[in-house]
């Protein structure tokens, strides 16, 4: 531990002793608001205590460090907003993402970045989802789902095949590389870890993943390489490292005014910048970028799913891209026609249903992505109602006896999952491995 803050003595100068006043005090703490299902005034409204904004991202706000337990509460549960250290959502913004983009992100897991991605795509485009440790795949996986992103692709593979087999697909790539971790010594025990020794490692695997993330890229596409450490080997090292190497790419301004300027366009994050700690460059491939061609879909499904999908959705609001995968009917994302081969792939798009012997049973993914206006059946509740309480918990509850059949449930004009209703009363099917426990 020393030896890094000689290190950081010798980074920082005279900031030193502020850098080490910050480090001594409280972890920041932050949330950002999921455009897709949430606005700013309905998340202020909600939530008990004040939301500050943070300096990186429109969307991200601060919250106080008493806060607790904000994971149990019912617009959590419904993907309003993610807990996001604050410095964490400047990445995505210096990717400068417009609507009908291809995105990748290569390294996403737990998928605050993939999120935050999918939010700024409004469901066009196309989000292709990477991790390659499997267990960090399905967290990325859920926190998709909970917000609410149906133009999505998951997949759990290394980054090298990846990439090779998507070559040139994508409009914009973002790399969250793997690091040592010193912007979060405070938040965790990755300080224990820590040696020069392992910086100078992540610095090599982090050139690596870079090399083939760009393989990904189209002509005139942005890569942003981003990491939530301090030193010097496994940011300016690496991007100088790449650059050198190809001369096809320029490093350039992405237009925002958060952190301090690092290799004139570049952007480092410290405590005394209001984040953790992080570090981002945007980089440009040269070129003409070809436009991204929605492709044909023709209506390939058979007419007992079509019925299905109609009892349960008004207009089929994610498409008709279906495919059935064993027992899982799938809509897959509108712009996913791509063919790959061994590459696994835990989720592209929604599930509309699963096939339980003799009928379709509807799923929890396409309830989370679809809005209260695109549900046949939806039943309102407020945050603070004992009814969505009861329901988080997995416990039957009552809803207006007019209520039949397949039916979303709603907190604050947000769907959270559904239920079955018959007489009053709706049966939960809100999966078991998201209840609550009181």
């Amino acid at each position: 531990m020393n030896e890094f803050l000689s290190r950081m003595q010798a980074l920082l100068g005279d900031e030193y002793p502020a850098f080490l006043r910050y480090y001594e005090g409280e972890n920041f703490r932050g949330l950002r608001l999921n455009t897709l299902k949430c606005t700013p005034d309905k998340l202020k409204n909600a939530l008990p205590f004040e939301l500050k904004p943070t300096p990186f991202c429109p969307e991200g706000y601060y919250i106080p460090a008493d806060v607790q337990s904000l994971g149990n509460h019912p617009l959590h549960h419904c993907g309003a907003f993610y807990m996001q250290e604050p410095s964490a959502t400047s990445a995505v913004e210096m990717l400068g993402i417009e609507e009908g983009d291809f995105v990748l992100d290569l390294c996403a897991a737990p998928g605050g970045k993939s999120t935050q991605i999918g939010a700024k795509l409004d469901r066009t485009g196309l989000l292709w989802s990477n991790e390659i440790v499997k267990s960090r795949a399905n967290i990325l996986l859920s926190n998709i789902e909970r917000m609410g992103i149906p133009n999505a692709v998951v997949s759990n593979a290394h980054p090298d095949r990846l990439c090779e087999q998507l070559a040139g697909r994508f409009d914009k790539v973002l790399v969250d590389a793997p690091c040592s971790g010193e912007g979060m010594f405070r938040k965790n025990s990755a300080a224990q870890e820590w040696s020069v020794e392992h910086v100078k490692s992540c610095a090599v695997r982090q050139k690596h993943i870079l090399d083939s993330a760009k393989k990904a890229l189209k002509p005139g596409g942005v890569l942003v390489y981003s990491t939530c450490t301090f030193s010097r080997e496994e940011n300016e090292g690496v991007i100088e490292a790449f650059l050198a190497e190809n001369p096809d790419f320029a490093l350039e301004d992405a237009g925002v005014t958060f952190g301090r300027p690092a290799m004139t366009y570049a952007r480092r994050i410290f405590p005394m910048d209001g984040g953790e700690g992080h570090f981002a460059a945007r980089l440009r491939k040269k070129g003409t970028p070809a436009p991204n061609v929605q492709p044909t879909v023709t209506g390939n499904a058979d007419r007992e799913i079509l019925e299905f999908y109609d009892s349960l959705f008004v207009g089929r609001p994610f498409g008709e891209n279906i495919a059935v995968q064993k027992d899982k009917i799938m809509i897959l994302p509108k712009n996913y026609n791509i063919n790959i081969t061994g590459i696994p792939i835990l989720r592209a798009g929604v599930i509309l249903g699963e096939k339980v012997r003799n009928r379709i049973e509807p799923h929890h993914s396409a309830f989370c992505a679809a809005k209260p206006e695109d549900c046949a059946s939806a039943a309102e509740f407020s945050a603070d109602s004992p009814s969505i309480k009861a329901y988080l918990h997995g416990e039957e509850i009552a809803v207006p006896p007019e209520t039949k059949g397949y039916t979303a449930v709603c907190v604050d004009g947000m769907t959270t999952g559904f239920g079955k209703a018959s007489g009053g009363r709706l049966k939960n099917k809100y999966p078991k491995g998201l209840r609550t426990l009181k």
